[in-house]
C-alpha cells in the first residue's frame, strides 16, 4: 500500500508539472512556471515520501497520513493549472485548503493528533473557511484559467473582494496556529529536545510565510511571485527536518550501546538518570521509582512524587522481571520511538532497580525520621501535661496544706512540742514543693515556653552546683520544640558535669550559625563518660536527630567533656 501511495504521488507531481508547463496562465498569474512548477510538486513529493517513511517507521502515529493528504492537498490545488474545466474547476474550489493542511500538520506534530478544543476548533474553523471562502469567490468568476464551472455571474470587484477576505482570513487562521506552537513552547518550563525544537521552529516559520503570502497576495503586492517562491521554499523545509529528525532518532538508538558501556562502571543512583538523559537525548528526563511497601512513586530521596497528567510530558512505566519498579517522565516526542525507550529499559534494567531499592531505603529512613519525631513529640506532650497536672494539682494542695499549718501555728500559744511538730511539717512540706518543681521543670521547662531559652538557660546555671560562663547569642524566638530541646541539652549535660565530671567549671555557649542552633557544653573534668551506657545521652541525641540535627561527644580521658550539638533552625 506505501508503495502504490509513493507511485500516485509522484504520477500527481509529474502531472502537475506538466500541466504548469503546458499552462502560459501560470507564467503570466503565478509567476515564472518552471519555479513555480518545480518548487510546488517538489512540495507535494516532499510531503507524501517523507509521511509514508514516517508512516513506515511509526505505523501507529497518525502523523505520517496527515503529512501523505497534506501533499495530496497541495497536488489537488494544482489542479487550477490545468485547461481542462472540470479539473480546473476543482482545483480552483480547494485552492485554500493546503495552507489549512500545512498548519494541520506542525499543530499535531509529534503524534498526529491535536490538543485540546482549542486547537480542534482553530483546525475545523480553518477547514470551513478554506472551502466555504472560495465557493463564496468562485460564482463571481475568476481572473485566469478556462471556464469555471461555478461561474453564475462574472463580478471582477465582487471577486477580488471575496478574495481578499478568504486570503486575509486564512492568513489569521495561519499567525493564530503560530501563536499556539510559540504559548506551547514556551510553556514547557523545561529544556526539550533539540531536534523538536528545530521542528517546531520550521513549522511555525512556515506558517508565517503562508501568512505574508496571502497578505501580500490579497493586495497585489509587487513581490508575490518572489515571496510565492520564498513560501514553497520554507515549507518544504518542514518535511526535511522532519526526516532529518527520524534519522538523527534511528541514530540515537546507538547511544544505548554507549548507556551499556557506561552501566558496567555500576553508576551512583544520583548519576544514573544523567545517563538516561544523554541515551534518550531529552534534558528534561524525571525518574520516579514505584515503592510497592509504600503504595506511592518517590524519588532518589524517598519523597512522594505524583505522576504528571500534563500536557507536554509523558510517563512510560518500566517493569522487570513481571515487576514494576520505575517510571520515566519525558519529552512526549520520545513516544515516536517506542524501539529507543524500549532499548533504554531493558540496558537499565539492573541499575533502575538498584536505584529503586536506594529510593525505598530513603524513604524508610524518612519514615524512621518522622515516626521517631513523633513519639519523642508525643513524649513532650505527655510530659508538659504532666507537669501541669502536678503544678494545677499536687503543688497547689501542698501550698494550701502549707498555709494551714502555719495558721494552726498561730492558734498555738504555750505547748513548745505542737509548735515543733508544726514547724517540722511544715518544712516537709516545702521540701516536697521543692522535690515537686523539681521534677516539673525536668518534665517539661515552663520558662522556657513562658519567657525563652535565654532566660530559662540563666535559671539552669543560677542552680548549677559547678560554677558555668554562659554566653547566649540569640536575638530572637526560636520555634518551642527547638528551644525545649536546647534546654534539655543544656541540663542534661550540666547534670553530668554535677554527677560525674569532678569539674570545676564549665563554659555554655549558645549561637546562631548559618540558621542553625548550637550548643557547645565544654567541662574541665576528668572526662571519659560513656554515651554508650545509660539513657542520658542517647536520649539526647534523639531528640536533637528528630529535629534534624547532630549530637557529638568529645571526651578523653583527663581532657574533660565536650558536647557539641547542631540544630537546623527551619
Amino acid at each position: 500500500m506505501l508503495w502504490a501511495i509513493a507511485l500516485a504521488g509522484c504520477s500527481a507531481a509529474a502531472y502537475s508539472f506538466v500541466a504548469a508547463l503546458q499552462n502560459p496562465a501560470v507564467g503570466r498569474d503565478l509567476g515564472e512556471p518552471l519555479v513555480i512548477a518545480l518548487l510546488s510538486n517538489w512540495l507535494t513529493l516532499s510531503y507524501v515520501l517523507c509521511g509514508l517513511f514516517a508512516w513506515w517507521r511509526r505505523p501507529d502515529s497518525r502523523f505520517g497520513p496527515l503529512m501523505v493528504a497534506a501533499g495530496f492537498a497541495n497536488f489537488i490545488s494544482t489542479l487550477s493549472w490545468t485547461t481542462n474545466d472540470v479539473t480546473f474547476t476543482f482545483g480552483q474550489a480547494f485552492d485554500l485548503l493546503p495552507p489549512v493542511l500545512f498548519m494541520h500538520v506542525f499543530l499535531a506534530f509529534p503524534s498526529g493528533r491535536l490538543r485540546g478544543p482549542l486547537e480542534v476548533g482553530l483546525v475545523a474553523g480553518a477547514y470551513a473557511a478554506a472551502v466555504v471562502l472560495q465557493l463564496i469567490r468562485m460564482p463571481f468568476g475568476v481572473s485566469f484559467g478556462p471556464n469555471n464551472l461555478l461561474e453564475v455571474s462574472a463580478n471582477p470587484d465582487a471577486a477580488l473582494l471575496t478574495l481578499r477576505v478568504a486570503l486575509l482570513t486564512m492568513s489569521a487562521f495561519c499567525l493564530a496556529g503560530v501563536a499556539v506552537l510559540l504559548l506551547r513552547r514556551r510553556g514547557r518550563g523545561r529544556p526539550v529536545r533539540r531536534s523538536r525544537v528545530l521542528i517546531v521552529d520550521a513549522f511555525a516559520l512556515g506558517l508565517v510565510m503562508i501568512a505574508c503570502l496571502f497578505v501580500s497576495a490579497s493586495f497585489n503586492g509587487p513581490a508575490v511571485p518572489q515571496i510565492r517562491w520564498a513560501t514553497f521554499a520554507t515549507l518544504n523545509l518542514a518535511p526535511l527536518v522532519f526526516l532529518a529528525a527520524l534519522l538523527n532518532a534511528r541514530l540515537a538508538r546507538s547511544a544505548v550501546a554507549d548507556l551499556v558501556l557506561e552501566l558496567r562502571t555500576d553508576p551512583a543512583p544520583d548519576d544514573l538518570r544523567d545517563a538516561l538523559a544523554r541515551a534518550l537525548r531529552d534534558p528534561s528526563l524525571e525518574l520516579a521509582y514505584w515503592l510497592p511497601d509504600f503504595g506511592v512513586y518517590a524519588d532518589l530521596d524517598g519523597r512522594p512524587v505524583e505522576l504528571p497528567d500534563l500536557e507536554g510530558r509523558s510517563t512510560t512505566l518500566i517493569d522487570r522481571d513481571g515487576e514494576h519498579i520505575a517510571a520515566l517522565i519525558h519529552d512526549p516526542a520520545l513516544d515516536d520511538e517506542p524501539e529507543l525507550l524500549e532499548g533504554v529499559q531493558a540496558a537499565a534494567g539492573i541499575a533502575l532497580e538498584n536505584a529503586r531499592l536506594h529510593a525505598e531505603l530513603r524513604a524508610r529512613l524518612e519514615e524512621l525520621r518522622g515516626s521517631r519525631a513523633r513519639i519523642v513529640e508525643a513524649a513532650q506532650q505527655e510530659r508538659q501535661l504532666l507537669e501541669r497536672n502536678l503544678h494545677d494539682g499536687a503543688q497547689q494542695r501542698l501550698i494550701a496544706l502549707s498555709l494551714d499549718l502555719s495558721l494552726l501555728e498561730g492558734r498555738i500559744d504555750g505547748n513548745s512540742e505542737v509548735r515543733a511538730g508544726l514547724d517540722a511539717a511544715r518544712r516537709e512540706v516545702a521540701a516536697s514543693l521543692a522535690e515537686l518543681r523539681e521534677i516539673s521543670s525536668g518534665l517539661h521547662p515552663a520558662v522556657v515556653s513562658g519567657h525563652g531559652l535565654g532566660v530559662a538557660l540563666e535559671q539552669l546555671v543560677a542552680r548549677s552546683p559547678v560554677p558555668v560562663q554562659l554566653t547566649v547569642e540569640v536575638e530572637r524566638r526560636l520555634p518551642e520544640p527547638l528551644e525545649v530541646a536546647a534546654y534539655y541539652v543544656v541540663s542534661e549535660s550540666l547534670a553530668n558535669v554535677a554527677k560525674h565530671a569532678r569539674a570545676n567549671t564549665a563554659r555554655v555557649d549558645v549561637l546562631m550559625e548559618q540558621d542553625e542552633l548550637v550548643l557547645e557544653i565544654v567541662d574541665d573534668g576528668v572526662g571519659g563518660a560513656d554515651s554508650e551506657r545509660g539513657t542520658g545521652l542517647r536520649g539526647l541525641a534523639d531528640r536533637v536527630e528528630s529535629l534534624d540535627g547532630r549530637l557529638r561527644v568529645w571526651t578523653p580521658r583527663g581532657g574533660g567533656t565536650r558536647v557539641r550539638a547542631e540544630i537546623p533552625c527551619k
